[in-house]
């Protein structure tokens, strides 16, 4: 029985297969959906992650899609040192301040016997390194030897990798000392060209985020204490969770010259004159990851948005008995006819009870479950059930019919699935004219984002509201020409 028909049946209890339920425990409930689809799980060392191969499909799947993106806007691959010189951070004083408490330090080169059977460092550096926070200072570094002309600019470089925050309060794609990301790096010859693209890849992420995560965001501009550090404008996309919650989801940041300033980024003009470059940098996250679960999985676990899904459809053989070489060929089949249309396809021909592989593909999120019977493949049909509607989706389709609209199935999932996070994104949301509402939204404890006039900002009384219930500024929406801001809790 599905949810919705036990909600229209009261007297009989729903029983979910998470517990405990957003309602209960929205951040357990977050850790057991990652637990039941099988995605990632704490690793040995504090505050870091095992990303699973179910996990790790996703994240290849974004990157696969994003790098697709950015390459047609001429941006180029690279991949610069994970242990960055303590000297090339400390030439942007103000860059190390904002992650001084993040960095990790190497000190020493190797590790010697203690003498007494274990082993303790040795060799110790006569400078240390930092293990990336990112790699602004280190790609300037190589910025200065490369970029010479005019000719040279644009030069757009990205690398997808690893980076290292000390994180003091971990949740598994979150927030985790070490994750991965991409770090797009960018310099151009004036002022404009670095605003604009700062802009266009905020833009290029709300695009990635809407149309292959299915996750609604608003777009607009950190305040001043919100920035990047060594910023002159950072712009964000912020997404909203299911607990009222925002999520900064990915940052762009207009560098100005403050890192070409820092590391000598400098060129000949058409003039012959020496001028210095305007550098951008953005980056998105596996806190993606996270944002997907916490924007769209249900009390039965994560719902997967097709475009990025690991698996597209499941298909389940209903056996009976042992003898199901026919099924099972019935079944390969149609896994065939739709790997051939580039769906990702997973025939599970395990003998696990096929209760079992149902809820597997139900916790995992599988956008479209297959199942077939001995009747159905008597008769040439199967019967699908889309993950976003359950049971109540339930159809019954002849084995061609349905392979000539998996596309369209798949297609209409992705957009109920956006369109269901938008309509809670717009319930979550409220407007404010003055700090006194405010303030009652806040008492009244409503699991909500509030937009309110930026020039409230100003006033003495929100820095005491923002302490009391432990708010932020989230961002000043670039759909309100930065006259409002949008402020409530944040991950």
């Amino acid at each position: 029985m599905s949810q919705q028909q036990a909600q229209k049946q009261p007297n009989k209890k729903f029983k979910s297969a998470i517990s405990p339920t957003r309602e209960e425990d929205f951040p357990e409930w977050y850790q057991q959906v990652i637990k039941a689809a099988d995605m990632a799980e704490n690793a040995p060392v504090r505050g870091c992650m095992i990303i699973k191969p179910y996990g790790f499909a996703l994240w290849e799947n974004m990157q696969r899609v994003f790098d697709g993106m950015i390459k047609k806007l001429g941006v180029e691959n690279a991949y610069f040192p994970l242990l960055i010189p303590l000297e090339y951070i400390a030439k942007e004083a103000e860059h190390i301040d904002g992650f001084a408490k993040e960095c990790a330090v190497v000190t020493h080169s190797k590790l010697e016997s203690d003498g007494e059977g274990g082993l303790k460092p040795a060799g110790e550096l006569a400078e240390p390194f930092i293990i990336r926070p990112t790699s602004e200072t280190i790609i300037g570094e190589s910025f200065s030897k490369w970029i010479n002309s005019y000719r040279d600019l644009p030069m757009k470089l990205n690398q997808w990798c690893n980076v290292m925050r000390w994180e003091m309060r971990p949740r598994l794609f979150l927030r985790t000392s070490e994750f991965l990301w991409q770090e797009g790096h960018n310099a151009f010859a004036t002022a404009e060209e670095s605003n604009a693209d700062a802009r266009l890849m905020v833009d290029k992420y709300r695009e990635f985020a809407e149309d292959y995560l299915a996750i609604p965001m608003i777009v607009g501009e950190k305040t001043a204490d919100e920035r990047f550090p060594g910023a002159i404008a950072t712009y964000t996309m912020e997404a909203i969770m299911q607990d009222g919650k925002a999520l900064q989801a990915g940052t762009s940041h207009d560098l100005g010259q403050t890192f070409s300033t820092a590391a000598d980024i400098t060129f000949q003009d058409q003039n012959g004159d020496n001028k210095r470059a305007w550098t951008t940098s953005w980056g998105i996250s596996t806190r993606l990851i996270g944002g997907m679960i916490m924007s769209h999985a249900d009390d039965d676990g994560m719902i997967m948005p097709p475009r990025v899904a690991p698996v597209q459809v499941a298909i389940l053989p209903i056996v009976k008995g042992d003898d199901n070489d026919d099924l099972f060929a019935f079944c390969e089949k149609i896994k065939d006819r739709l790997a051939e249309k580039n769906i990702r396809v997973k025939f599970d021909d395990s003998d696990k009870r096929s209760s079992d592989k149902m809820w597997a593909t139900i916790k995992q999120g599988v956008p479209v479950r297959v199942e077939i019977g001995g009747r159905e493949m008597e008769e040439g049909k199967l019967t699908y059930v889309p993950r976003d509607l359950g049971r109540d989706g339930k159809q019954t389709l002849e084995v061609d019919q349905f392979v000539a609209s998996i596309e369209d199935i798949l297609d209409r999932i992705q957009q109920s699935i956006f369109d269901r996070a938008k309509s809670r994104m717009k319930d979550q949301m409220r407007e404010v004219d003055n700090l006194d509402d405010l303030h009652k939204i806040f008492v009244d404890a409503e699991p909500v984002l509030v937009m309110m006039p930026t020039s409230l900002l100003e006033d003495p009384k929100f820095e005491a509201i923002k302490k009391e219930f432990s708010i932020k500024t989230c961002c000043m929406p670039f759909a309100h020409n930065g006259e409002k801001v949008m402020v409530g809790k944040s991950y």
